[in-house]
């Protein structure tokens, strides 16, 4: 599979066309390359866009945070897939290392969802690199000076290539690498899965320990454990933080 590459859409003014390409790039983009609906469109960031009263980057944060990019990326994900995917798609690299992956794993357990979408949008690297009117592309599958060669390996085997979905792979390409430190190869992917053999975070079990769930008396707090697959960690996450839980730890049970 070759690798195509858009050159970067940037909103330059507010014409009619130039604001159309520019939502298109943005849904292409941090969407995974999806086919979306009429009913599925963000009708009213889209007018926000267009008459000025948000930025590209603002349009951004409002697609990454809808309920078209959680259902298929934190709902329906293990959460590797979902730090993958959030780098991905709203920086255009993939993670360079473990500590990368579990600083956004831990946003995600401890601060939320809207948090850890924030977390990309706001940083430094985002707004240096895409600033406020630039659509976020694929910078890490292209070699840049200061870059490891391994970021620009890593990056390519997240790329589904020009006609690619990502929510059609719900496991982690790239977790066995980063928690192994291993080099990753310099290819493609063509079909669904890793590219290494590497037993996927989605296919194990993990205990989720959880406390602050308040019951009747305001002084009891219970904790809780849950044994749950890998490719439902995230919505039991969702879970334990709508019912007011905080999580104390994840571990791995096989």
């Amino acid at each position: 599979m070759s690798v195509v590459l858009d050159s970067p859409v940037e909103l330059r003014n507010s014409g009619v066309d130039d604001v159309a390409t520019a939502i298109r790039a943005v849904y292409k983009q941090v969407l995974g390359n999806p086919h979306v609906m009429e009913s599925e469109r963000l009708t009213e960031a889209e007018s926000q866009l267009a008459n000025g009263d948000i930025t590209i980057r603002e349009f951004v944060r409002a697609v990454a945070k809808s309920s078209f990019y959680q259902s298929r990326y934190f709902e329906s994900c293990a959460p590797y897939r979902f730090v993958e995917l959030n780098f991905k798609h709203l920086l255009g690299r993939s993670p360079e290392d473990q500590a990368e992956l579990s600083e956004h794993i831990q946003t995600t357990v401890n601060s939320g969802y809207d948090a850890e979408i924030d977390s990309y949008i706001d940083s430094d690297e985002y707004i240096s690199n895409f600033g406020e009117n630039i659509v976020p592309y694929y910078r890490g599958a292209q070699t840049q000076v200061g870059q490891k060669n391994v970021t620009y390996n890593r990056t390519l085997s997240v790329y589904q290539g020009y006609a690619g979905v990502d929510s059609a792979f719900t496991g982690a390409r790239l977790v066995g690498d980063l928690a192994s430190n291993l080099p990753t190869d310099a290819d493609t992917p063509s079909t669904g899965g890793r590219i290494a053999g590497y037993a996927d975070a989605t296919d194990k079990t993990f205990k989720i320990v959880a406390t602050g769930f308040k019951f009747d008396s305001p002084r009891r707090i219970s904790s809780n454990e849950y044994i749950v697959p890998g490719d439902r960690m995230s919505p039991q996450i969702q879970r334990i933080h709508r019912a007011g839980g905080r999580i104390v730890s994840i571990t791995e049970v096989d």
